[in-house]
């Protein structure tokens, strides 16, 4: 991803996001770092990029035409349809607070551009004119925001894939799933009378890991409790969920791995969302509490869903009742209980697909919709494609909301037991990460139910039903 920097002092950012982690994810291509001096763009022959603000005050304000010129820069680089979606986070202690959760939405982001302002402030028409997201690092005044852009900057880098060079400590540090990261040690065992916890030095894994999510909790209760409560009624949820496991499993994997955005929550209900999606998941215990829901969210909704998934049948015609929503796909939900690895055979080639492969996937696989969708799925690096003799014969992938799907094998592959294979290889990927494979079959499609039979996969009775809006 890029990071498009408009600010007076180019060189403070340079330098700033210049070293450790973020300097080798530089050097590696894997994110750009561009400052933008906003001086470049003035019209003043003496490199004034500010004046004083009518109606007096103290201090002088950034102007309008300097901001504006340096941002069409940028977006001219970026070309008309990459330019006219990208995001501009100005930096403003009257911003929303930044967050875990808020770096995780930016990450997605292919292209992000931050405004730095200093002085009073930044003409209020060029704010209004492009800035999309108002952040704030905390309720402090700063001299500029270049240091907050380079906080920023920092927190939302390391999620981008490959930056960290062990992908877990993303997923085990403090915030994931409402909980502060467990307490670490290292080399010597013993230091000023202070030992490390014998069950780190047993070399069992399993229990180092129980023991690591009770200190994660002990530690969430005492320091955050306000992290803690969150964290207690995302459990309770999962339980509740679990007396229909299979039927909810893409939600509790969700909940389950802290990837879940709550969109709606009521007490015999809940409305929520993978995020950085435009999905929303609905479950309920009736019919009454789901009309309570959709009510709610049809008067919140900011028009971001696309995609809904409703997981009880009785609210199938409760959604077809709606105006804004049509019935796309109904599906049974398999999922994977057994906790062992598959056998993937041998001789078959299988590996991570990269963006020379996008159409191919879209020209083979009757689902695969827009290709900008497939493209985005090949960047989140979970699109795999099996090779025989070097030439793709299938590929497999995740989707959005963590289904394994977009199956497909080439004819001329077929009833060679390259599905299969690809498939096993899936799963045996999820459960190296700790995740509960699971998919979902489309109603009538025999072929596939009884591929997951044949897998070990376990067939929900009920189904679930894909809307998608009119």
């Amino acid at each position: 991803m890029n990071f498009h920097i408009l600010t007076l002092f180019p060189e403070m950012v340079e330098q700033g996001l210049n070293t450790s982690i973020l300097k080798r994810a530089r050097e590696a291509s894997l994110i750009g770092v561009h400052a933008v001096n906003i001086r470049d763009y003035t019209l003043n022959k003496h490199g004034k990029t500010d004046d004083y603000p009518y109606g007096g005050g103290a201090g002088m304000l950034m102007q309008a035409q300097p901001v504006y010129d340096a941002y069409q820069a940028v977006i001219k680089k970026l070309g008309t349809s990459q330019g006219q979606k990208t995001r501009v986070v100005y930096l403003t202690p009257q911003g929303k607070t930044f967050t875990q959760k808020m770096a995780q939405d930016f990450s997605r982001e292919e292209n992000l551009i931050f405004l730095c302002g200093h002085y009073e402030g930044i003409d209020e028409r060029v704010l209004e004119e492009i800035v999309t997201d108002e952040v704030s690092i905390g309720d402090y005044v700063l001299t500029g925001g270049e240091l907050a852009a380079m906080v920023m900057i920092d927190a939302i880098a390391r999620l981008a894939p490959g930056v960290l060079n062990n992908e877990e400590s993303a997923r085990t540090e403090s915030f994931h799933k409402d909980l502060l990261e467990y307490p670490q040690y290292s080399r010597p065992e013993t230091w000023r009378g202070r030992e490390v916890p014998k069950i780190l030095l047993s070399g069992d894994h399993k229990k180092i890991e129980a023991w690591r999510l009770e200190q994660s909790i002990l530690r969430t209760e005492k320091k955050r409790p306000d992290l803690y409560g969150k964290y207690l009624e995302t459990q309770a949820l999962i339980e509740e969920l679990s007396e229909n496991k299979l039927i909810h499993m893409d939600m509790i994997e969700l909940l389950r791995r802290g990837e879940a955005e709550f969109l709606v929550k009521d007490g015999e209900g809940v409305l929520l969302s993978p995020k950085g999606t435009e999905i929303a998941m609905l479950y309920c215990r009736n019919e009454a509490a789901g009309r309570r829901i959709l009510e709610t969210f049809a008067r919140k909704d900011p028009g971001t869903v696309r995609n809904f998934v409703a997981h009880q049948t009785f609210m199938f015609p409760v959604l077809r009742e709606e105006t804004g929503w049509e019935e796309e796909i109904v599906c049974r939900q398999a999922v994977y209980t057994r906790g062992v690895t598959l056998p993937v055979g041998k001789g078959l080639e299988i590996r991570k697909l990269t963006e020379e492969y996008a159409e191919f996937v879209g020209n083979h696989y009757d689902l695969a919709g827009d290709l900008c969708y497939v493209r985005q799925r090949i960047r989140a690096g979970v699109m795999y494609g099996a090779f025989v003799d070097g030439l793709p014969a299938g590929f497999i992938g995740e989707h959005e909301e963590g289904s394994i799907g977009m199956l497909e094998v080439l004819p001329a592959y077929r009833r060679k037991g390259i599905g299969a294979a690809l498939e096993a290889f899936y799963v045996n990927k999820m459960l190296a990460e700790g995740r509960i494979p699971f998919g979902q079959i489309i109603k009538g499609n025999d072929a596939s139910m009884k591929l997951q039979e044949k897998l070990g996969f376990r067939i929900s009775r009920d189904t679930l039903c894909w809307f998608s809006k009119k």
